[in-house]
């Protein structure tokens, strides 16, 4: 049997504040008619809608960590899942400690009462733990502990389809964690929202250059540019990411 190659759709590689117009955090992760999210920032529905991607085809949501440029999207991925895409079939959700309370404190802040309105399909959230490998049906997750506030533990994620690994460091300053999130990974995803200064919970994109050899993954895009980065694209020798982009692994 042909296995379809791993589609990766960056459908948002901003930071929170938008920087060069470009939307938050959100990657699709694609084999056949098989897709997965991984993170799920403010703007993934406006993604969704610009890149033709039909929201039930989603049925595995994972968020790195409780940050709104990261899980945002979610109320209003669960909002047109009930009165757009009328969706029936489960979703599953998986993230750290904390994750479902957030979740349903957010929508009622944006839409009271819309936590108790029915709807057609099950909603199955799943606790990703540090060092733990989960298995969710399509789908292996490993998640791995980074250094970034949000509240609730942070985590870098690598996410095994078969015989592919789609690797992501989540928003993270520089920790050796991420060489076991990155090792052997055929694409590695990193946040580097600044040049060369030294900010806490993000990474400046002279330490990677530094680190680059020891992350041993097969390609690497960054992510997450501030403006600062974004004015000195040219001068990089690492790719960033695009929205709309795609890769085949």
């Amino acid at each position: 049997m042909t296995r379809h190659p791993l589609e990766v759709q960056i459908l948002g590689c901003g930071d929170a504040m938008g920087s060069g117009g470009r939307l938050q955090t959100c990657f699709s992760l694609r084999r056949g008619k098989q897709r997965v999210l991984v993170d799920c920032g403010a703007t993934a529905m406006m993604a969704i809608r610009r890149f033709g991607i039909d929201p039930l085809e989603i049925d595995l949501i994972l968020i790195s960590h409780l940050h709104g440029d990261h899980f945002g999207g979610l109320p209003f991925f669960l909002l047109d899942a009930r009165l757009v895409s009328r969706r029936q079939k489960p979703l599953v959700i998986a993230g750290p400690p904390g994750l479902e309370a957030r979740l349903w404190r957010v929508m009622e802040t944006f839409y009271s009462g819309s936590t108790k309105a029915r709807q057609r399909f099950e909603v199955r959230f799943e606790e990703l733990v540090a060092d733990e490998t989960l298995d969710l049906g399509l789908v292996q997750v490993t998640a791995i502990e980074v250094v970034h506030q949000s509240g609730a533990p942070a985590y870098g994620l690598r996410v095994q389809w078969d015989d592919r690994c789609f690797a992501y460091s989540g928003d993270t300053e520089w920790t050796e964690a991420l060489l076991a999130i990155a090792r052997q990974a055929d694409l590695f995803i990193c946040e580097s929202a600044f040049f060369d200064r030294q900010i806490p919970n993000h990474m400046p994109y002279t330490t990677l250059v530094q680190r680059r050899a020891d992350l041993e993954c097969k390609h690497m895009l960054l992510t997450h540019l501030s403006q600062e980065m974004l004015e000195r694209v040219g001068d990089l020798e690492i790719d960033c990411a695009e929205d709309g982009q795609v890769l085949r692994l």
